[in-house]
């Protein structure tokens, strides 16, 4: 007996999800569930390109700008928040629409991942640490890459706790929680139609591009200077991302404006490559491929028909 359908749109950054999944949500009386680990933080609207306020009028999104961003925010307690608004919006019989790039989260969602009673190495961890403070975070990142490139590809290279975290667990063979490695056991309460929306590459890049030099000009130095007045530092998870370490080292003058936009630019199309390549794991999506149409306007229009005979 197969779950309940809900259905899941995801892709690299910039490839344009929020406005599909506002579509979708509206063709087919849905809901949207955010999958992106930094739009459910509160005070970072502009360098997580969170949904604008008309946007959120025009489809109701759920796990968007909630979450304090001085606390630390777990793959744990998203996957619980993320099925508890899903399971809800079936009860009142509606599509869960699932929308994000963050491939961990959406893991999270779709794949029997226990996160409870995670095994524990203290004297492995107290190794790692070591090597983190001989060796630098690269070196510890270079290890996870050799040894689960999935992780690696979801894991900043600063984000030196998780890399920990992620090394300790393979080294005990992961037992029973498997939250980086080839997860096969679907969630069985639900049947996922998985949509990845793709650009060509030099039309992705672009919007990439164009985009950081729109959150440049919408106020992404003042909004980091914010952050860091109430408090947080770039030893913050939620400072870690792209757009915003960089801009901390501009604020902080160890790179000039130009360089920082170049380098924001540069880390997103990296991560874009990387999301893309952690989404063709998946065998069920199917690829809705926007560049392939004549114009914008006519992708968008044709996007809720291509999913009538899906869904």
């Amino acid at each position: 007996m197969k779950g309940k359908r809900i259905l899941v749109i995801c892709g690299p950054t910039a490839v344009g999800k929020t406005k599909y999944a506002i579509e979708a949500a509206q063709a087919f009386d849905g809901e949207i569930v955010s999958c992106d680990s930094m739009q459910l933080y509160k005070y970072m609207d502009i360098g997580s390109a969170k949904p604008t306020p008309e946007e959120l009028r025009q489809a109701r999104h759920h796990l968007v700008d909630f979450a304090d961003p001085r606390e630390d925010f777990s793959v744990a307690k998203y996957q619980a928040l993320a099925r508890a608004s899903i399971d809800d919006i079936l009860a009142r019989g509606k599509l869960p629409v699932i929308s994000g790039g963050t491939g961990l989260y959406l893991n999270a969602i779709l794949y029997d991942m226990d996160f409870a009673g995670a095994p524990k190495d203290e004297d492995y961890r107290k190794q790692l640490q070591e090597i983190l403070n001989t060796q630098g975070p690269e070196h510890l990142h270079q290890m996870l890459e050799q040894l689960d490139s999935a992780a690696a590809s979801q894991i900043h290279v600063n984000n030196t706790k998780k890399v920990i975290r992620a090394l300790e667990r393979l080294h005990l063979g992961e037992g029973s929680v498997q939250p980086f490695r080839s997860v096969n056991q679907e969630w069985e309460p639900y049947d996922p139609l998985i949509v990845g929306l793709s650009r060509q590459r030099e039309e992705l890049y672009d919007r990439i591009n164009q985009r950081v030099l729109q959150l440049i000009d919408a106020g992404l130095a003042e909004e980091v200077q914010g952050l860091l007045d109430m408090g947080l530092t770039a030893d913050h998870i939620a400072m870690k991302g792209i757009g915003y370490k960089e801009m901390i080292d501009c604020l902080e003058g160890r790179v000039s404006l130009d360089e920082a936009v170049e380098l924001i630019q540069k880390n997103t199309r990296h991560y874009a490559k990387r999301q893309l390549t952690w989404f063709r794991r998946y065998d069920k999506i199917m690829w809705y491929d926007i560049s392939a149409f004549g114009s914008e306007e006519t992708a968008l229009g044709e996007f809720s028909k291509w999913l009538r005979t899906r869904l």
